[in-house]
């Protein structure tokens, strides 16, 4: 007879459910005092490691595809994301990761060949500001600042990133003091500015002006190493882009840009020559050029011929030095211009 009453096992909606309203009740609870308390704060970290093992596996079972999509349409289908999210800080540091992982794989999980997560993103926008604030959060940064780089995977959340002002923070939380956090936000500029390569060229066609101000003042003049070698590399993986030859035929058409390439070339770390380098050839190969830039490079042009001529990579490298031929005879053959 025991059988008979068996409870049923939990569904992966079942397990969601639950978890929403453990989450209300972390929401609506502000008295620690409550002698429930810390057991339904540690059964809504059981819940969601749960929801971690369902979406990853775990060491004795893949995911399984039915499962998976089960708990994703449940989800998604009321504010379960903007609960998590706002519950976060009440979460300790091991459900915090787990709750980060799980909104991380349900950004790319599919039900019925649809991306759900970019359906419920795109009605609720507003959870990139709630995120975004999460940078200024020591505690916080990494967990909600990994949240943000997988909601940026959908075109639409990317589109209202760029169009807002959260896009300018980016040039302060990539300089903050702590590393992690920093290099953080650095790898969240980088996926914002290149995955969505139309969103992007419109982006900054609309912005150019300001943006690669912004750009050249506080990330390639920075007093930081790390921050400069980081923004010249990422600048050449944008203006090099097919997406963007309408801005970087502008950007190398600009005198105060040129300077700035140019005093990077003379860098002593030669990781950030070499990526200056990549930038710096734009300059040169543009058929076009204002007769003001290439009147700074006639010149400038025995020191450009002379550091060019002596700059190497650690590896050989047959495209660098193919390049650097084609460069070093386009500056070689240069006369001055008149002004118009």
């Amino acid at each position: 007879m025991k059988g008979l009453f068996k409870s049923k096992p939990r569904t992966p909606s079942d397990l969601v459910r639950q978890t929403r309203d453990l989450l209300l009740y972390s929401d609506r609870s502000v008295s620690l005092s409550d002698p429930k308390r810390d057991e339904k704060m540690a059964e809504l970290s059981r819940n969601i490691r749960d929801m971690k093992s369902i979406l990853y596996g775990n060491s004795e079972a893949e995911p399984v595809a039915e499962a998976c999509a089960q708990l994703t349409q449940e989800f998604f289908r009321e504010d379960t994301l903007r609960l998590l999210i706002t519950c976060l800080p009440k979460l300790n540091l091991e459900t915090r990761k787990d709750a980060t992982q799980v909104v991380a794989n349900l950004q790319r999980q599919q039900v019925n060949s649809k991306l759900i997560a970019s359906d419920y993103l795109g009605a609720n926008l507003d959870l990139m500001d709630v995120l975004i604030q999460g940078f200024e959060n020591t505690d916080l940064a990494l967990h909600y600042g990994a949240m943000f780089r997988e909601c940026i995977r959908h075109q639409i959340v990317a589109k209202y990133v760029l169009e807002s002002e959260h896009v300018k923070k980016f040039f302060d939380f990539i300089q903050l003091p702590n590393f992690d956090i920093a290099a953080d936000a650095a790898a969240t500029f980088k996926e914002l500015l290149t995955r969505h390569k139309s969103t992007v060229a419109e982006f900054l066609t609309n912005n150019e002006d300001w943006f690669f101000a912004d750009y050249n003042s506080k990330l390639l003049e920075s007093s930081n190493y790390i921050t400069r070698r980081q923004a010249i590399k990422l600048l050449g993986d944008i203006l090099l882009d097919r997406s963007n030859s309408a801005v970087m035929t502008k950007y190398v058409s600009s005198r105060d840009n040129l300077r700035i390439l140019m005093n990077l070339l003379r860098e002593s770390s030669k990781s950030i020559q070499i990526e200056a380098f990549h930038v710096f050839k734009l300059f040169v190969a543009n058929q076009n050029k204002p007769a003001d830039i290439a009147n700074i490079l006639v010149a400038n042009k025995s020191k450009l011929l002379r550091l060019l001529a002596e700059l190497k990579p650690d590896k050989e490298d047959e495209r660098f030095e193919a390049d650097k031929s084609q460069v070093l005879r386009e500056i070689a053959a240069l006369e001055p211009q008149e002004l118009a």
